[in-house]
């Protein structure tokens, strides 16, 4: 008996069918459904290897989708290896000034500032910059977005002073060509303001992060996640400036925006948590404090691999609290989860490795 031989897919059909794969990814990315725009894109990419030539821009684009997948999914090797074929069939197919050079230096510096390695980011970063400063317009939206990645580095960097500057570069572009109220500007509001906060001129982070509140106020919903970012950015300034009950009101707000929205067991709802628990404890509430990061726990463990940083954030403050009530056997037990998780995530340099370090040491005798 003779097998069946499959249909070929011809050039008449395969460019269609190809589109409609693509499109319905981009249409899950844009709702956040991650694994199933991975689905769609491989599909595209599937039919594409089928009819076209391996060094075809149309893959080169899909290989970009796919990567994109991976990246929003947080496995960012996978990224790497798919934006790094996207970038092998374009350098020698296109202009050497070409703007979707641009686009995909850009994408792999965003997966290197992922993995932590902020010097290959920024050298990919700039490789955009340097691409888009001659043959783009000067207030042009992708030149903001190059100028904000840079930002974001030096910021990893803690060169605060370095992100504030590319961070206000970004935003002198953005009034430009923006409408007042774009949500684009909100963003950048709110990292001046982060910015700010990490330099510990409070004042002036509050000051911004209550710009890209007005904005966000005004143009999104109210139920929005961009929202409840932005009440806990401000709750977490009142923290520090030592006003816990007007913190607390702003994290509260926050948990109540996307209590609203998101599912019960959302990682945003745990960093909430989080962050009231911390000003429970702040207050001399431990019953509570502890009450709110075991539901933060609670949530991370459901959602998070067992050795994510955000676990061990948790374990940390969870080890504070029973630290605070001179609980301290419990309190090493917690100290030393977290320092379990950060050595297996984090590199052996970060500060937060350090300040879990540190705190374990400080009542290991007790």
């Amino acid at each position: 008996m003779s097998k069946q031989k499959s249909t070929p897919i011809t050039s008449t059909n395969h460019s269609d069918l190809a589109m409609t794969y693509n499109n319905t990814g981009l249409e899950h990315r844009n709702l956040g459904n991650y694994p199933e725009a991975l689905i769609c894109h491989r599909k595209a990419r599937e039919i594409k290897q089928q009819s076209l030539h391996p060094n075809h821009p149309d893959l080169a684009m899909t290989y970009n989708n796919i990567g994109l997948a991976h990246r929003n999914l947080g496995n960012y090797p996978r990224a790497l290896i798919y934006y790094k074929k996207t970038l092998k069939i374009q350098k020698p197919s296109l202009p050497h000034n070409h703007p979707d050079l641009a686009m995909t230096y850009n994408n792999i510096g965003i997966v290197h500032r992922n993995r932590y390695d902020y010097s290959k980011a920024l050298s990919y970063h700039k490789k955009a910059l340097k691409i888009q400063k001659p043959s783009l317009p000067h207030n042009h939206p992708d030149l903001a977005m190059t100028y904000n990645n840079i930002g974001l580095v030096h910021r990893n960097l803690d060169d605060y002073p370095k992100a504030l500057s590319y961070y206000k570069i970004t935003l002198a572009i953005q009034k430009s060509s923006l409408r007042l109220n774009h949500p684009n500007l909100a963003v950048s509001y709110s990292n001046i303001g982060a910015a700010y906060y990490n330099m510990r001129n409070y004042r002036e982070a509050l000051s911004y992060y209550k710009k890209s509140l007005e904005i966000r106020q005004k143009s999104l919903s109210a139920d929005h996640p961009d929202l409840a970012m932005t009440y806990n950015h401000i709750g977490l300034v009142h923290r520090n400036l030592g006003d816990y009950p007007r913190a607390l009101s702003s994290h509260e707000e926050a948990l109540r925006t996307q209590k609203s929205s998101l599912p019960h067991n959302h990682l945003d709802l745990a960093m909430t948590y989080n962050n009231i628990g911390i000003v429970h404890r702040n207050l001399g509430d431990y019953s509570k404090a502890l009450s709110y990061h075991k539901k933060a726990l609670r949530i991370q463990k459901l959602s998070l691999f067992p050795n994510h940083r955000d676990l061990a954030g948790s374990y940390n403050n969870i080890g504070a609290v029973h630290c605070s009530m001179r609980n301290y056997p419990k309190a090493r037990t917690f100290y030393e989860h977290a320092i379990h998780i950060t050595q297996q995530s984090l590199p052996a340099n970060h500060p937060n490795l350090q300040k879990y370090t540190n705190n374990f040491e400080s009542i290991k005798n007790k």
